[in-house]
C-alpha cells in the first residue's frame, strides 16, 4: 500500500476546514480526528464510533469535496477507531461536541427527519445480499421474519456468532428491509457502545428525557455488539428499562453480540432473562458450498470473471469467516487490475501464498473458553467475570494466552470477548502464563473432584489438544 503522502493530509484536513468553517472543524476534527490517505480511500482515525457516526452523518459530502479537490479524484471515506486519540481527547472538545449533539438531540422529529430523510439512511448491508447455506439459514430465516412482520413471533431477535461470519449484516438488512416496507417506520441502528456514549451525553447535557423518548419511541431498535455493556450495571438498567418499554408498546428489540447471552460474563440476570425470552439463534463458520456462492456474489459484484477453480481454491484454504474470503478476492483483483491481467488458478496460488500461510486455524475463543473452563471446572461465565479466586484466574489467564496465541485477535478483541477486560490485563496474563510455562511451574486449583496440581506444560498441551481435536 503507497505511503501516506503528508502535504496531500494536511492539504485535505485544510480544505475541509475551509468547506466546513473553522468553529466546526476545530470542535469535530482538530482534536478528534487523524487523516491518513492510501490507495483508493480516505482512513479518518477517530477517538470512538459515536464520534466517527456522526462525522459520517454530518460531513461525509465535506470530506469527499475535500479530498476530491486535492487529489483530484474521488476517493471512498473509512473510520477507524484510533487509541492514542481515544486516550487524549481534550475535555474542552468533548464539551463542545456535547453541547452541539445536545442541541440536535432537541430538535424536533420534523426537524431530524429534514436533515437526515429515509432515502439517505439506507445501511450497507441487506437481506437480499446475504449468502445463506446451513450455517446460517436459521439466523436469515428470523430475520426475514422480523424484517415483514408486523408483529413478530421474536422479540427480542438475538443473533450470536464469531468474527466475521455475517451477524451485522443481518442486522442491517433487517433495518433497511423496514425502511424499504415502511418507509414511515422509525427505526434505530447503533452499536452498544453508541448507546452507552449517548447515554453519557445526556447526562452531561442534562437531555436524559430527550435520549429516552429517542430510544423508546422507536419501531425498531437495532444493537450491535451487546455485549459492550457486560461490566456496566448503570448501563444494563438503563438498556433493560428501554428494552421493556419496546417490548411492552409492542415494536421490535434485535441484538448481536459475539456470545449466547448466558455466555456473556457481568451480565444481569435480569437482562440475560430478557435477552434468551425471544428467539437465540446462532451464526457458525460458513460450509464450503456457501463459501463458493460468497466468492461467486463478490465476484459478481466487482463485474470480475473469476474462474470456478480459482473460487474452490480460495473457498478450500479460508474457512474462518466471510471478511477472511472478501480479502482474499480483493486482493486477487486488485492484483488482476493493476496488471491488467486475467485470473486464473496458477496466479491465485501465487498472489495469495502469503495470504494463505498467514491464516489462522479454525479456532474460536467460545471454543477456547468452553474447553479451558471445562478442564479448570469453571464455566466460561466465571472467565468474563471479576472473581479472582485461584481455579478461575488460572482459567481466565489460560484462555487468554491461548487466544493470543492461536488467533489473530489483538490484545483489546481477547480482552473485550472476556468480559471487557483492558488490554493491559490480557497481556499481564498472557506474560504470566509464559513465564509458567518457561518454568514449567506447578499449578494448583480446584477442580469438581477436589484439589489438582499439574505441570504448566502438561497443562497447556492439555489445552491445546483439546481445542485442536
Amino acid at each position: 500500500m503507497p505511503t501516506v503522502i503528508t502535504d496531500d493530509v494536511s492539504a485535505i484536513s485544510d480544505a475541509v476546514a475551509q468547506i466546513i468553517g473553522p468553529q466546526k472543524y476545530r470542535i469535530w476534527f482538530k482534536n478528534s480526528t487523524k487523516f491518513d490517505l492510501a490507495e483508493g480511500y480516505l482512513k479518518v482515525g477517530v477517538p470512538n464510533l459515536f464520534i466517527a457516526s456522526w462525522i459520517e452523518n454530518h460531513f461525509a459530502n465535506e470530506i469527499g469535496q475535500a479530498v476530491k479537490a486535492v487529489t483530484g479524484s474521488a476517493r471512498k471515506v473509512t473510520f477507524t477507531i484510533d487509541p492514542e486519540l481515544s486516550g487524549h481527547q481534550r475535555r474542552t472538545q468533548l464539551d463542545s461536541q456535547a453541547q452541539l449533539v445536545a442541541k440536535a438531540v432537541n430538535q424536533t422529529p420534523q426537524q431530524r427527519t429534514r436533515v437526515r430523510p429515509a432515502e439517505n439512511r439506507k445501511l450497507k448491508f441487506t437481506l437480499d445480499t446475504f449468502v445463506v447455506g446451513t450455517s446460517n439459514e436459521m439466523a436469515y430465516t428470523a430475520a426475514k421474519t422480523v424484517a415483514s412482520e408486523k408483529q413478530s413471533p421474536f422479540n427480542p431477535l438475538f443473533i450470536h456468532g464469531g468474527y466475521g461470519v455475517g451477524k451485522t449484516h443481518l442486522l442491517q438488512g433487517i433495518c433497511n428491509a423496514l425502511c424499504q416496507n415502511c418507509p414511515e417506520a422509525d427505526w434505530m441502528y447503533l452499536s452498544a457502545e453508541d448507546f452507552t456514549n449517548q447515554f453519557v451525553l445526556a447526562l452531561k447535557t442534562k437531555k436524559l428525557e430527550a435520549f429516552r423518548r429517542r430510544m423508546r419511541q422507536t419501531d425498531l431498535l437495532a444493537i450491535d455488539d451487546v455485549h459492550f455493556l457486560a461490566s456496566k450495571p448503570t448501563m444494563q438498567e438503563e438498556f433493560l428499562h428501554t428494552f421493556n418499554s419496546i417490548d411492552l408498546a409492542g415494536k421490535q428489540v434485535v441484538l448481536v453480540s459475539d456470545a449466547h447471552p448466558k455466555m456473556i460474563g457481568q451480565l444481569s440476570e435480569k437482562l440475560v432473562s430478557r435477552f434468551i425470552s425471544g428467539m437465540v439463534v446462532k451464526i457458525d463458520t460458513p460450509d464450503f458450498k456457501t463459501r463458493c456462492e460468497i466468492c461467486r456474489r463478490y465476484a459478481i459484484s466487482t463485474d470480475k470473471n473469476i474462474p470456478e477453480s480459482v473460487i474452490t481454491f480460495i473457498a478450500e484454504r479460508l474457512k474462518t469467516n466471510v471478511r477472511e474470503l472478501e480479502g482474499a478476492m480483493l486482493k486477487l483483483i486488485a492484483f488482476s487490475s493493476l496488471q491488467n491481467v486475467k485470473i486464473n488458478l496458477d496466479m491465485a496460488r501465487e498472489i495469495l501464498s502469503e495470504h494463505l500461510s498467514r491464516t489462522d486455524p479454525i479456532v474460536h475463543i467460545s471454543d477456547i473458553e468452553s474447553s479451558v473452563a471445562t478442564f479448570f471446572g469453571t464455566t466460561p461465565a466465571n472467565i468474563h467475570s471479576s472473581k479472582k479466586d485461584r481455579t478461575i484466574s488460572l482459567a481466565r489467564h489460560f484462555s487468554m494466552y491461548i487466544a493470543r496465541t492461536h488467533t489473530k485477535m489483538s490484545l483489546p478483541e481477547i480482552g473485550r470477548c472476556m468480559g471487557n477486560k483492558n488490554h493491559a490485563t490480557v497481556l499481564l496474563a498472557c506474560r504470566k502464563v509464559e513465564d509458567q510455562v518457561t518454568r514449567n511451574l506447578d499449578l494448583h486449583w480446584i477442580g469438581p473432584a477436589g484439589n489438582k496440581i499439574a505441570k504448566a506444560k502438561i497443562v497447556l498441551e492439555a489445552l491445546e489438544e483439546s481445542i485442536a481435536g
